[in-house]
This record gives structure tokens, C-alpha cells and sequence, in this order.
């Protein structure tokens, strides 16, 4: 009997050690599901992510602890014990901030540091400096007698990376083993080691494998401020973007029209964020501010008519220069009931060459995919092409109830090779042609850093290859991963010449934001072509500048010619524009002095006194070839600054002072953050938030930088 009570004790304590299936649904403050919800088990590797019902599934033992995080909202831990479902209610956050990872701050006491030592002992390199100082280091001689080649590893010799080689900094420069160990010892004054996942959110994939950074005696100060004048440069000398020259003010004496194709890529912001994240300094011509400004949803009314979007318009005082306005030019797209979405055939084109290798590459692409499988239908079917060397068919179209199938494909890509993205492209379009849905939404969705460089590689041969496709009927849409050897030039002509758009991935959260919230808008297009053209009334208005938009400008007589190709507007998706105005009467140092036309009248009429300008659009319906025309008239007034005119107006902002504009009037970085939270709004998502939160740490940056540099 006595036996028996201990084994029967024995099973009660053994089983409640092993893992078990935790099911469980998190919603909103408003009881709302909430999808992509990361839920981690504390201290591992170990996460998954809720649904879109808001239902997540993990496997977790009685002991280990449940952690709930999302964008906006207060983190959540929970321990598992005999609980099998763990339903969460998020708050949200207190803070006037959001969990962003991998700000670069410079406080060691802040940098989640694995452990640091100042002692000094003597020894034969930097390399035994480090053996036996830190914990979760192991120093490994060849032989293993002293003073030969030695190997470093962090994380410990189980791990799946004990293979591999740690990143080493010295004073913010990255140093080879062999570097390290020509350091004289004595000239250490401290060593830190980064083991979790603050050193990828700090030193990108680089620091997969740990990182160890060294602070040396000598010019301790000046080396601090290379953290920031080096930090990772190496990673991005490869990367491109198409020149931007600044739309300047034009006078509307002689060029009273403003044409332009409208742009719903949102790939410049998370692109840039992940520079900011990075350490990395912002290259001036990634910065597209109307990507910027149209990354943010704003609250515009629901279109009532006919016409597959509203307009909305606003004029207001500049908050950055007290001698012009501000116009807004918002334009909201319908919202439509997913269950009356067309059938879909979704052809997704990945890259799988070498360069795709890196975690933030290939592996973020099959989550974020994943994320798009979860909300596909029955009479959704997908495709799957890849290209590496050569292109080739992985998946033939499948429905989108055998998610299985579809997510096991994922699961076996494997990256290596040369790029051959031309072919790639060419058998996907073929693939979604052969399978094409009449009257439903048949889509190539690309995915790659754009790294081509097999057959049609260049921006223009990919130019004239994708304006070819688009004659089929098939819409594109282009994600960008990675960075290093990012090809966001090419990229952008893709997604503009396809009828498509671009999304950068810089992270889970951003799969969840462009596949999850925005699925709709992404992957389905209301309105093709879309023009819009703004007269400006010379009795009112002196001079105009658009802000951004720079790579969408067109030609006057493009605004009527049905054939000149423009932007795409997805299924409630949001575009605003925003123009810089000096009224009539005002003058500025902007303003260039025009010489007086002798054949040309001048004269501007009297009959249109209240009007400061109109607004004309042109779209086609996705399958349509003639376009239709909208117009709107905005009176001479101004009004009060709106939450949405405010937040707009701080991200133009900061889209100045990053691209270094010569319009931002020495406004500051405070300035900004002070905007933006006038202007926060209701900020149901968190994305507002995010923003200010991405703003202070960029100042925050700086001051670091003037410190450290004297300034």
C-alpha cells in the first residue's frame, strides 16, 4: 500500500512538470478580439500569436509564465499552474508609449546586459581576458593547452548556435577574433556581453549569436560618440533608394496646377524605424514623407455616394512657419464585409537565394505569410513560386481552408543560391494567369530584399518587365525584408508599375499590421489609376509646395490620358496629402522673383472670390479602362487643427528634419513629440503611440550624440 501511495505521489508531481496545451482568447479594453497578440513563454525562444478571432494555442508547463504583449497595451504574466485555459482582457498602456524593441540607448545600466567586469588580471590576450569573467561565455583553445587559436561562444555549448562566432565591438566599431586578441589587455577597462534579444534588437542580426562589447581607457568619451558615428554602418552601404529632390513652392501665377498619382505604400516608415532601431543613420532618400504621413489611418467619414471612396478637405495654420497654411487632402476608401469579398487567387512569389538567409529575411517572411494564410476562405486559393538560381513551383494552387498544406509548404523553404528574380517574376504572373478568377482578385504577392542579379536585374529592365505583366488583369503587391544589400529602389518601381503597393517588414508586429488589421486594404484594390489634380485660386493663393509625393508627380495633360498608369486604393484604406500654401499678400523667402510674361495674361477672375482651390480625381474601377472624374471645391477659410490634422502635420514634420528639408523652419525634434501628442487621438491600435515613443528615442539619441561629441 505504502508503495503504491508513492507512486501515485510520484505521477501527481512528474505530470505537473510536463507541457501541456494552454488555449485562450485575448480581447481589447472594449472586449474586441484582438489579432497578433504575441504570446511568450518567459525566458525561452518559445511564442505564438493569436488568430484572427483573437484565439491563441501553446504549448506550456504548469511552472512556466505566459507573457501577453502587444503594440499599445500594457504587458500582461501569467503562470500557467493547473489552468488549461488563460483568457486576457489587455489594458491600455498607461504609459504614453508603446513597446518598441531595439531603441538604441546608451545607459549600460539599461542595455540588458548578460554581465560586465572591470577587474584586471593578467592574461595572455584579450581573448583569456575574457575566459572565466562572465557568465554564459566559454573560451575554447584549439588543443586545449594555452596560447592557441581559441574559439568564443556565448549562449552555451547545447545551444543551437554554440557554432557559431559571437559579434565583438570595441568602442561602437566591430573588431574579427583575431583584432581582439592583438588587444592589449591592459588597455581594458570594461567588458559587457548581450545574450537575450536585446542584442539583435540593438545590433540586428548580427548579434544572433550574442555580442560582447569592450570599452577600452583610451579617449573613452570620443569612442562613446563612434558607438553612434559607426554603429552598423558596414550593414547598409548596400542598400539603395532612387534620388528625391523637394518639391519647391510654385507660384500660382504661372503654375496654378498640382498633378499627382496618389500612393498607398507604407514602406518608407517601417523602413525607417527600423534604421532609427538600428542605431543606423537615416539615409535622407529613404525618408518619403507622404509614405511617412499614409504609413497612420485617419478618422475620415465612410463615402455615402456612388464612388468608391470620399474626399475630405481642411485648411489650417502651419505649425511650423506662422506665415502659410496648411491644406489636407484626405481620401477614404470604402470599407467592405469580408464575407462579400471576391474569391482570391494569391500567388506568392518568394525569394530564396542567399541573401534571404538572415533571421529577419526568410524566417519573418514564412510568419508573416502565415499570419495572411490564417484569414484566407474556402474559395481562396494560393499559389507558391520561388527563385533562387532558377524559379520554380512549389505549391500548386490550393484552397485556403487546407491551411496546413499551405503553412507545411512554408516550413520547407530552405534560402541559398544566386537571384533570379526576373524569371521569378515571369512564372508567378504565369502561374496567377493560368489559375486567373474572372470578376475575383488575382494578386502576385512578391517577397525579397530585391537583390536580383541574374537576368533582368536592373531598376529600368524591371520597369519595363513589370509594365508588361500589368496588362494581364494580375495586381502586385511587394513586400521588402532585411536590410543590408535592401533594394528599396527597385522595389518601389515594382509595386508603382504593377498596380500594387509596398510594404517593408521590419518585424512580427508589422506582419500583423500590413496581413492581419489591414488584410482588406492590402490585398484588394477598389480603385485603380487614381489622379488627382488641384487648381489653385491665384485671388487667394500665392504659392503652393506639395510635400512629398515627389516620385508620383505627373504632367499636366497625364491627368486626362486614360493610359498613363497611377496609384492603386485598397478596401478602406486611407490616402492623405498635404500642401504648404502662402496666401495672397504674404511674402516669403521662399519665393523666387518671376520675370513678367509679355504675351500672357495674367489676370485671374473675379467670379470665384470665396474659393482657395478644387480638387478633381480621376479613378478607374479595378477592371475598368476609362477613368471617372470627381470634384470638390474648398472655400477660403480656416479652421481649427483636428486631431487627424495634427499628427499629419508632426510626421511631416519629422520627414523634414530627417530628409533635412529646406522648409522645416529649425523646428526640433520636441516639437514634434509635443505635435504628435496633441494630435494622439483615440489611437485604438497603439500606432500613434508608437510613433511618439519612436520620436523621443531619436531625440534622446542625439542629445547622446552631442554629449559624447562635446557639441
Amino acid at each position: 500500500m505504502k508503495t503504491i501511495l508513492l507512486f501515485t505521489a510520484f505521477l501527481l508531481i512528474t505530470t505537473g512538470c510536463f507541457a501541456k496545451t494552454i488555449t485562450g482568447k485575448v480581447t481589447g479594453p472594449d472586449s474586441d478580439e484582438v489579432i497578433g497578440v504575441t504570446i511568450t513563454i518567459k525566458g525561452s525562444s518559445v511564442f505564438t500569436s493569436t488568430n484572427f478571432d483573437g484565439d491563441y494555442s501553446i504549448e506550456a508547463a504548469p511552472e512556466d509564465i505566459l507573457v501577453f504583449s502587444y503594440t499599445g497595451y500594457d504587458s500582461q504574466e501569467i503562470l500557467v499552474g493547473n489552468q488549461m485555459v488563460i483568457n486576457i482582457q489587455l489594458t491600455s498602456s498607461s504609459l504614453d508609449a508603446v513597446i518598441v524593441t531595439g531603441y538604441r540607448n546608451y545607459n549600460k545600466q539599461n542595455s540588458s546586459k548578460a554581465s560586465s567586469t572591470n577587474t584586471t588580471r593578467p592574461n595572455t590576450n584579450a581573448i583569456q581576458r575574457l575566459s572565466g569573467q562572465t557568465a554564459g561565455i566559454r573560451i575554447q583553445n584549439a588543443n586545449g593547452q594555452p596560447g592557441t587559436n581559441s574559439t568564443i561562444q556565448i549562449r552555451g555549448a547545447a545551444s543551437i548556435n554554440s557554432r557559431k562566432k559571437p559579434l565583438v565591438v570595441i568602442n561602437g566599431k566591430t573588431m574579427t577574433e583575431k583584432e581582439l586578441k592583438n588587444l592589449n589587455p591592459s588597455d581594458i577597462s570594461g567588458i559587457t556581453v548581450l545574450k537575450d534579444a536585446s542584442a539583435t534588437a540593438i545590433y540586428g542580426n548580427r548579434g544572433t549569436n550574442g555580442v560582447i562589447l569592450i570599452d577600452t581607457e583610451k579617449d573613452i568619451k570620443l569612442n562613446e560618440a563612434e558607438i553612434v558615428m559607426h554603429q552598423i554602418r558596414d550593414l547598409f552601404e548596400n542598400e539603395s533608394y532612387k534620388n528625391i529632390a523637394e518639391n519647391e513652392f510654385e507660384q500660382v501665377g504661372t503654375s496654378p496646377l498640382s498633378t499627382f498619382s496618389i500612393d498607398v505604400d507604407k514602406a518608407s516608415y517601417s523602413n525607417v524605424r527600423r534604421m532609427i532601431n538600428n542605431g543606423q543613420t537615416v539615409a535622407p532618400d529613404a525618408v518619403k514623407v507622404e509614405e511617412m504621413i499614409n504609413y497612420f489611418n485617419y478618422d475620415y467619414d465612410q463615402p455615402t455616394g456612388d464612388h468608391p471612396f470620399a474626399v475630405h478637405t481642411a485648411v489650417s495654420k502651419t505649425p511650423w512657419n506662422k506665415e502659410t497654411q496648411l491644406v489636407k487632402i484626405g481620401l477614404q476608401g470604402k470599407d467592405i464585409n469580408k464575407d462579400d469579398l471576391p474569391a482570391s487567387h494569391l500567388t506568392f512569389l518568394i525569394d530564396v537565394s542567399g541573401s534571404m538567409s538572415n533571421q529577419n529575411k526568410l524566417p519573418l517572411l514564412k510568419s508573416a505569410f502565415k499570419i495572411l494564410v490564417e484569414q484566407l476562405r474556402e474559395q481562396d486559393k494560393v499559389s507558391i513560386v520561388v527563385y533562387a538560381g532558377a524559379a520554380g513551383i512549389v505549391l500548386e494552387p490550393t484552397s485556403g481552408a487546407d491551411k496546413e498544406t499551405i503553412i507545411n509548404s512554408l516550413e520547407n523553404l530552405d534560402a541559398g543560391g544566386s537571384t533570379a528574380g526576373g524569371q521569378g517574376i515571369e512564372l508567378a504572373y504565369k502561374v496567377a494567369q493560368e489559375n486567373f478568377i474572372k470578376n475575383g482578385n488575382n494578386r502576385v504577392i512578391l517577397a525579397t530584399d530585391g537583390d536580383f542579379n541574374i537576368g533582368a536585374s536592373s531598376d529600368q529592365a524591371m520597369e519595363k518587365l513589370i509594365e508588361e505583366k500589368r496588362k494581364s488583369g494580375v495586381f502586385l503587391s511587394v513586400l521588402g525584408m532585411g536590410y543590408g544589400n535592401y533594394k528599396d529602389s527597385k522595389l518601389e518601381t515594382l509595386a508603382d508599375k504593377g498596380n500594387g503597393n509596398h510594404a517593408y517588414i521590419d518585424n512580427i508586429q508589422e506582419a500583423h499590421k500590413v496581413f492581419g488589421k489591414e488584410f482588406n486594404g492590402s490585398l484588394y484594390t477598389i480603385a485603380k489609376d487614381v489622379k488627382l489634380q488641384v487648381e489653385f485660386n491665384p485671388k487667394n493663393v500665392l504659392a503652393y509646395r506639395l510635400i512629398g509625393y515627389e516620385n508620383r508627380l505627373l504632367d499636366t495633360e497625364d491627368f486626362v490620358d486614360d493610359t498613363k498608369d497611377a496609384g492603386e486604393l485598397g478596401i478602406g484604406h486611407t490616402v492623405t496629402a498635404l500642401y504648404e500654401i502662402i496666401p495672397t499678400g504674404k511674402d516669403s523667402k521662399h519665393l523666387k522673383e518671376l520675370t513678367d510674361l509679355k504675351y500672357t495674361n495674367t489676370s485671374f477672375s473675379k467670379d470665384f472670390n470665396n474659393e482657395l482651390f478644387t480638387v478633381k480625381l480621376r479613378y478607374k474601377k479595378p477592371d475598368g479602362e476609362k477613368s471617372m472624374l470627381m470634384e470638390f471645391v474648398q472655400n477660403n477659410k480656416t479652421s481649427r487643427a483636428d486631431d487627424n490634422m495634427q499628427f499629419a502635420a508632426a510626421v511631416a514634420m519629422f520627414g523634414m528634419q530627417l530628409r533635412n528639408s529646406s522648409y522645416y523652419n529649425e523646428t526640433t525634434l520636441e516639437d514634434v513629440v509635443q505635435l504628435a501628442k496633441k494630435g494622439k487621438g483615440k489611437d485604438k491600435n497603439g500606432y500613434r503611440a508608437e510613433f511618439i515613443r519612436l520620436v523621443e528615442s531619436y531625440r534622446d539619441y542625439n542629445k547622446d550624440i552631442r554629449f559624447y561629441s562635446g557639441q
